[in-house]
C-alpha cells in the first residue's frame, strides 16, 4: 500500500464522519437511545472504502467533495445498518465488531433492530434534501441506484442466499451471484453515484459501476480468504465461522489458490477500467493493489 493511502482515506473518513455526526444530532430528537445506538453503530470505526469511493470517483467526474460527501454518508449508513442486523443472533449471530461489542450486545435485540432500521431511513432522508443536490433528478437517481443496491436485488437479496445456502447445492454461478448481491451491489453504487453527481454520461455511469463491482468482488474473496487464514485481533471479529456455517465462497468452492486467481482476475477487470482516467485515479489503482494480501 502506497504511503499516502492510509492519510487519504482517513481524511475523507473523517469528513463523513462529521457529517453522519452532524444529521445523528438533531435538536429536537425524542428517543435518545435509538440515536446513540446509531451513532455507535456507525462511528465506532470501518474502512470506509466506500464513501471513499464516492467521494473520489465524483472527483474524477469534476464534482467538489462539499457536494459528494452527504452521498458518501447515506452510503456508509446503509453498510452500517447491513452490519448492525447481519451480526444479529437470527442471521450471523456475531458478538464483536470491529473489535467493539456488536450493537445488540452493547444495547439489545430490539434497540439494534431498530437502530438498523433507522440507519437505512436516514440514508434515504439524506439523499432526498436538495442541499445533496439541487437537481431533483439527480436526487431521484441517488435513492433508485441506492434502492437498488441494498434491497431485495442487491445486499438484502444476498444476504437471504447467504442464509440459505448450505441448503443448495453450491456452483460458480450461485456464489457469484451471492456474492454480487450481497457485497458487490454497494460497492458499484458507491462508484457509480459519482458519475451521478456528476450528471456524467449513461456510459460513464455504467462504467464505474462495473468498476465497483469487480473491486466488490475480489474485496468480498479476500474478506472470506481472511476468514480461513487472518488475525482476529486485526480483523476485530471472530473468524472461522464461514466453514463452520457451511457457507457458499469461492474459497470453498475452489480453495485458497483459487479463489486468490478468481480475486486477481477481478482487480485486473477494475485495473483496466481506471485506464480511462490516467494518472488522476492513482489512488484508486493503489487502492486494488492493496486488495490482495490485506490483513483487515
Amino acid at each position: 500500500m502506497a504511503s499516502y493511502l492510509p492519510s487519504a482515506i482517513s481524511e475523507v473518513a473523517s469528513s463523513v464522519d462529521k457529517v453522519i455526526e452532524a444529521v445523528m444530532t438533531p435538536s429536537d430528537a425524542v428517543a435518545s437511545e435509538l440515536w446513540e445506538a446509531m451513532r455507535y453503530a456507525s462511528l465506532s470505526g470501518g474502512k470506509r472504502l466506500r464513501p471513499f469511493f464516492v467521494v473520489q470517483f465524483a472527483s474524477l467526474c469534476g464534482v467538489e467533495q462539499k457536494h459528494s460527501l452527504r452521498t458518501a454518508a447515506a452510503v456508509e449508513m446503509i453498510h452500517s445498518y447491513s452490519l448492525v442486523h447481519d451480526d444479529l443472533p437470527a442471521m450471523d449471530d456475531d458478538d464483536i465488531r470491529r473489535g467493539k461489542p456488536t450493537v445488540h450486545k452493547k444495547y439489545d435485540e430490539a434497540t439494534a433492530i431498530l437502530a438498523g432500521d433507522a440507519l437505512q431511513s436516514l440514508a434515504f432522508e439524506l439523499l432526498s434534501e436538495p442541499i445533496t443536490h439541487p437537481s431533483p433528478s439527480v436526487r431521484c437517481e441517488l435513492i433508485y441506484g441506492l434502492a437498488k443496491a441494498s434491497g431485495g436485488t442487491g445486499m438484502a437479496g444476498g444476504q437471504m442466499l447467504d442464509l440459505n445456502a448450505h441448503k443448495k447445492d453450491w456452483n460458480k454461478k450461485l456464489v457469484n451471484d451471492l456474492q454480487l448481491m450481497k457485497t458487490a451491489a454497494l460497492f458499484g453504487f458507491a462508484c457509480e453515484a459519482g458519475a451521478i453527481l456528476g450528471e456524467s454520461s449513461t456510459e460513464e455511469k455504467n462504467t464505474l459501476k462495473k468498476f465497483g463491482v469487480n473491486f466488490g468482488l475480489a474485496f468480498q474473496i479476500t474478506d472470506d480468504l481472511l476468514d480461513i487464514t487472518g488475525n482476529e485481533r486485526l480483523a476485530g471479529k471472530a473468524l472461522g465461522k464461514d466453514e463452520a456455517k457451511g457457507k457458499a465462497t469461492f474459497v470453498e468452492l475452489d480453495g485458497i489458490d483459487g479463489a486468490l486467481k478468481n480475486a486477481a482476475k477481478f482487480c485486473h477487470n477494475a485495473m483496466e477500467i481506471l485506464d480511462l482516467y490516467g494518472d488522476n485515479a492513482e489512488v484508486l489503482r493503489d487502492i486494488v493493489r492493496g486488495v490482495i494480501g490485506r490483513q483487515i
